[in-house]
């Protein structure tokens, strides 16, 4: 199979977060083909393992996209599809980065469940004993490399207000929502100015209401990005307060993090930028991802990489060139066989910016 049919055939699965089922099983597949070890862990992440003994490195991709089929395609040296930015497109250069590996060590690619959602393929993996290193499979750019990422705080609040008429001096449950969103949005503009990925945001990305029962009720879900040097329990303690207050159901809630740009893993894979003819960048992302996580959890650094533009993330417009695509695996295995062989010295400290 060529290169580019790996992506291809990863991306004619449709898996939005719950429904992975189909896109797990051609995953394993394709790493079949491609002489990996395979199974399914009880979750249902797909495992696929080439090479053997330590260190160990970890590919930790995933397998889910949100809602929303498109259409596959190949035009003028492109894929087009949901997920071939994020993040069917860095499993796919890692599977290919892999290939042929025979040690010493093992490269183990994971296609991890529900990371658009509640990362609960992540969160099981994190249970377990850690690797010796960690690469997230993030969009980055064939030339990129992320070192930090934004915390997560996804919570639905529900107003309850007994019903009265609508001339009444009375709020509703639904004037009562607002104005506790509207109060939220004040905590988040009292904080220091900052860039982007050092500042708090939220936002409302919910909202029902159910004025004809008696008691109202009305909820919204709200999305807080928290910033390295903040955690989630403090925002939960500035949130509005008083009479009025909701009752508060987390949804997700995932800490920030931001890695030293001299970690083993983003050394390494900057090393293999420069090999492969690139200067590399070293991101931090106002989103979220799974490094949070086990990098949390298992107490040791990583990055992420992965080829494409993460400002298609999420859209309708996601596209990938099969050339990155072919690059990335290249990069992939340049740092696996630096992270699997002793280190030979430091690199030239890359660039660093911020983007989505």
């Amino acid at each position: 199979m060529d290169d580019a049919s790996v992506l291809e055939r990863l991306l004619a699965r449709y898996s939005p977060s719950g429904r992975e089922e189909a896109a797990v099983a051609e995953f394993v597949r394709i790493a079949q083909e491609l002489g990996y070890r395979t199974r399914t862990d009880r979750v249902g992440n797909g495992i696929a393992e080439v090479g053997r003994g330590r260190p160990t490195v970890l590919f930790l991709g995933h397998i889910d996209t949100v809602e929303g089929d498109r259409p596959v395609r190949r035009s003028r040296g492109r894929l087009h599809g949901r997920g071939a930015v994020d993040a069917k497109g860095a499993l796919a250069a890692a599977l290919l980065g892999g290939r042929g590996f025979a040690g010493p060590g093992t490269f183990r690619v994971v296609a991890a469940v529900g990371e658009e959602t509640d990362s609960r393929g992540a969160r099981h993996l994190a249970r377990g004993p850690p690797p010796d290193a960690v690469i997230a499979g993030e969009p980055s750019g064939w030339d990129g490399v992320t070192i930090g990422y934004k915390g997560d705080l996804r919570l639905e609040a529900t107003f309850t207000r007994p019903r009265t008429h609508w001339s009444s001096p009375f709020p509703t449950a639904t004037d009562v929502a607002i104005n506790w969103v509207e109060g939220v949005r004040s905590v988040v503009r009292s904080a220091p100015e900052a860039s982007p990925f050092r500042s708090l945001s939220a936002k409302a990305v919910g909202f029902s209401s159910d004025p004809s029962a008696d008691p109202e009720v009305a909820r919204v879900v709200l999305d807080v990005r928290v910033p390295p040097g903040l955690s989630t329990e403090e925002v939960l303690s500035r949130l509005p307060t008083g009479a009025l207050r909701p009752r508060v159901k987390l949804l997700v809630r995932i800490e920030p993090t931001e890695l030293p740009r001299t970690d083993p893993v983003a050394t390494a894979l900057c090393d293999a930028i420069r090999e492969a003819g690139g200067r590399p960048t070293l991101w931090r992302r106002t989103g979220t991802s799974d490094l949070n996580l086990v990098a949390r959890a298992w107490g040791r650094g990583g990055a992420a990489y992965g080829p494409g533009d993460s400002r298609l993330d999420h859209t309708d417009r996601e596209t990938l060139s099969i050339a990155e695509l072919r690059q990335a695996g290249r990069v992939l295995r340049g740092a696996l066989e630096r992270l699997t062989r002793p280190a030979e010295g430091r690199p030239t400290p890359p660039r660093s910016g911020v983007a989505p």
